[in-house]
C-alpha cells in the first residue's frame, strides 16, 4: 500500500489538476480514497468509474453517476446500484431479470419501483433465493400473491415485508386461509419425499456430513434448521418475522405472549401496539433479554415501567433508564442503584427548565452526572455543575460549551488525571489550555489524542502529541502543525503517520506535486 498517495488522495487541499494526475496512477486503494472526495468533478468521477466496477457502484450510490454514464452490459453491478437508487432505466431491469448470474437477479429483486412485467418474471424465477428477495421488498399486491407461494422460504420473506397487507400477515401467523407450503430449503437439500419418515436436523456448519447429495454446501442453511414434512424451522422463523413486522395486526400478535418459544415472545417486546395485559405477561417473562427490550419500549405505560424498575437484572434496569418515557422520579432512583454511564439519556434531554433545576440540586452525584451530559444548560446551572466536588460530575460537564478557561483549569487543579482528557474535548478550550493539558504530570494518553484532534491546538501542543504513539497520526494530519514538521513526517517509519501527513491540508502544493510519480 502506498501510504503517501493514499494520504494525498484524501487531502482536502489537493488541487484539481493533481487529482487528475493521481487518477492516472491510482491503484485500488488510492482510487477508493479519490472516489470519496466531496470535490470530485464529473469527468474525474467518470474516469474512476471506468477503471473499477466497485468504485462505479460507490459513485452510483453517491449520486455522482447517471444512467447515461453506465453501460449495463459492461458494468451490471453499477447498473443495479442505479436501479436500487431509483435512477436506473426500465430496460436495464428487463435485461437483468434474465441475467444468467443468480446474484444479479437477486439484487434486482430488491430494487424499488420495478416495472410490473419485471416483477412477474422475478416471481417466476427458478431460484428460490430470487423469489424470496422479491417477496421481501415488493409491493402489497405482489406480496399478497407470493404469500400463497408453495415454498415456505418465500412466505418467510413475505412475513418480513412491511408492505405486506395486515390481513395477509395475520394469515401467515395463523395459517388460516392459506394452502400449506409444499417445500422448504431443508426439504430441497435433503431430496426426500414431502412426508419425511423422521426429522433431519441441519448439521452444525462445521460437521462434515456427506450422507445426502446437497446441491449447495450445508453451511447456507441456518443452524438448527429442520423439517419433518411441515417445514418447522422455516414456519417458526416466518412467525418470528411476522411478529416483528409493525404491519401485523396487534390482536393477532398478542396471542403469542405466552408461546413456548422464547424467540416468538421476544419479537413482541419492541412492538408499540400491545395491550396492558400483554405488557403484564412480558414484564414477568423469565428471559431477561425480553424484559430488557420491553424496558426500552417507548410505548410502555407507567405501571409497567415502574414494575421493571425493580427488576433483578441490572441490564434490564439500565435499559429502562434509556426509555424516553421513564418517569423522572424513577430515573433518579435508577441512577442510584444501576450503572448507567455518562451518556445523555432521552428523558434527561427532554427535561423541562424546572426539572433541570431540580436535577441540578439532587444530593446524588450520579443524578447530577446524568444532567451534566446535556450541552444546552443555562449558564448558572452549567457553572454550578462545573464547581461540583464529584469528579464524575466534572467529567460529564467538562465538554460543555461556554465554560471559562478559569473553570476548566480549576477542574484540572482539583482532579488532575481524572478530568484531563474530558477538559481537552471542550470546544472552547484555548491553545494555552491545551498546551497546559499536554504538559500535565503525570501525562494522560487519552488527553494527547483529544488535543491532537482539537481545532484550537497549536504547534507547541501538537509537537507534544507527536511523542504519543496513538496521538501521533492525528497530530500529523492537523493543519496547525508547522509545515517543515509535516514534510519530515512524510518519511515516518509508521505508514499511518506518513499517510496522515500526506493528507494534511497545510502541505504545500509544490510538495504534493513532487510526491506524485
Amino acid at each position: 500500500m502506498n501510504h503517501i498517495l493514499c494520504g494525498l488522495a484524501a487531502n482536502p487541499a489537493l488541487p484539481a489538476e493533481l487529482v487528475d494526475r493521481l487518477i492516472t496512477v491510482a491503484d485500488d486503494e488510492i482510487a477508493t480514497e479519490l472516489a470519496a472526495r466531496p470535490d470530485l468533478g464529473r469527468a474525474q468521477a467518470l474516469a474512476l468509474a471506468a477503471r473499477d466496477e466497485d468504485i462505479a457502484v460507490h459513485l452510483a450510490y453517491e449520486g455522482r453517476l447517471t444512467s447515461a454514464d453506465i453501460d449495463p452490459v459492461a458494468q451490471p453491478q453499477a447498473a443495479l446500484a442505479l436501479l436500487d437508487t431509483g435512477a436506473g432505466l426500465p430496460q436495464w431491469a428487463r435485461r437483468l431479470a434474465t441475467d444468467p448470474v443468480t446474484g444479479r437477479r437477486e439484487k434486482l429483486a430488491a430494487c424499488p419501483d420495478l416495472p410490473p412485467d419485471v416483477t412477474d418474471t422475478l416471481a417466476a424465477d427458478s431460484e428460490i433465493a430470487v423469489v424470496a428477495e422479491l417477496a421481501l421488498w415488493t409491493t402489497p399486491d405482489m406480496a399478497a400473491r407470493l404469500a400463497r407461494h408453495p415454498h415456505a422460504e418465500v412466505r418467510r420473506a413475505v412475513a418480513a415485508n412491511e408492505a405486506t397487507p395486515p390481513a395477509v400477515l395475520e394469515m401467515l401467523l395463523t395459517g388460516d386461509g392459506l394452502p400449506p407450503a409444499r417445500r422448504c430449503l431443508v426439504c430441497d437439500r435433503e431430496r426426500t419425499p414431502a412426508a419425511h419418515a423422521h426429522a433431519h436436523p441441519h448439521p452444525h456448519p462445521h460437521s462434515h456430513s456427506h450422507s445426502h447429495s446437497h446441491s449447495h454446501p450445508a453451511d447456507d442453511l441456518p443452524r438448527g434448521a429442520f423439517c419433518t414434512g411441515s417445514h418447522e424451522s422455516t414456519v417458526h422463523e416466518m412467525r418470528r418475522q411476522a411478529l416483528s413486522n409493525p404491519a401485523t395486526p396487534a390482536r393477532a400478535a398478542a396471542g403469542f405472549a405466552g408461546h413456548s418459544s422464547a424467540l416468538l415472545r421476544w419479537s413482541l417486546a419492541a412492538r408499540p401496539d400491545l395491550s396492558p395485559e400483554v405488557w403484564g405477561r412480558l414484564v414477568d417473562d423469565p428471559l431477561p433479554g425480553i424484559r430488557g427490550d420491553l424496558a426500552e419500549n417507548p410505548a410502555l405505560d407507567a405501571t409497567h415501567l415502574r414494575a421493571l424498575a425493580t427488576d433483578v437484572d441490572p441490564d434490564v434496569r439500565r435499559r429502562l433508564a434509556h426509555n424516553p418515557r421513564v418517569p423522572l422520579d424513577l430515573l433518579t432512583s435508577l441512577a442510584g442503584n444501576t450503572k448507567i454511564g455518562a451518556t445523555l439519556l432521552p428523558r434527561i434531554a427532554a427535561a423541562t427548565p424546572a426539572e433541570v433545576e431540580s436535577l441540578a440540586e439532587s444530593p446524588d452525584p450520579a443524578v447530577r452526572m446524568l444532567l451534566a451530559a446535556r450541552r444546552d444548560l443555562p449558564p448558572g446551572t452549567r457553572d454550578a455543575l462545573a464547581a461540583d466536588t464529584d469528579a464524575k460530575v466534572l467529567k460529564s460537564i467538562a465538554p460543555h460549551p461556554g465554560l471559562t478557561e478559569a473553570r476548566l483549569r480549576d477542574m484540572i487543579d482539583r482532579h488532575g488525571v481524572r478530568v484531563l482528557a474530558k477538559v481537552a474535548t471542550n470546544p472552547d478550550a484555548s491553545p494555552a489550555l491545551l498546551e497546559h493539558v499536554t504538559r500535565h504530570d503525570p501525562p494522560v494518553q487519552k488527553a494527547f489524542r483529544e488535543v491532537a484532534r482539537h481545532r484550537n491546538a497549536t504547534a507547541p501542543s501538537l509537537l507534544a502529541c507527536l511523542t504519543d504513539r496513538q496521538a501521533r497520526p492525528m497530530a500529523a494530519a492537523h493543519p496547525s502543525l508547522p509545515v517543515p514538521v509535516v514534510v519530515e513526517l512524510l518519511g515516518d517509519a509508521e505508514g499511518r503517520v506518513a499517510e496522515a501527513a500526506a493528507a494534511n491540508p497545510s502541505l504545500p502544493p509544490a510538495m504534493m506535486l513532487k510526491l506524485i510519480p
